[in-house]
């Protein structure tokens, strides 16, 4: 029976994270794909005009 109470909490953790796997993927796409996109193309904007603007000159 030790080899039975071994093996338990490793399959315990490996049903719950094949479970979190599975949430994850579901959760990709669908209406949300688009406001999540919308705030990676808002950040990348933000910081590509950052870069070209160039430092301040209060930073020099």
């Amino acid at each position: 029976m030790d080899y039975v109470s071994a093996l338990v909490p490793p399959v315990v953790m490996a049903v719950f994270f094949i479970g979190l796997i599975v949430t994850i993927v579901k959760s990709q796409g669908g209406d949300k794909k688009a406001k999540e996109d919308a705030a990676v193309d808002a950040a990348i904007a933000r910081a590509e005009a950052a870069r070209q603007t160039g430092p301040l000159p209060s930073d020099i």
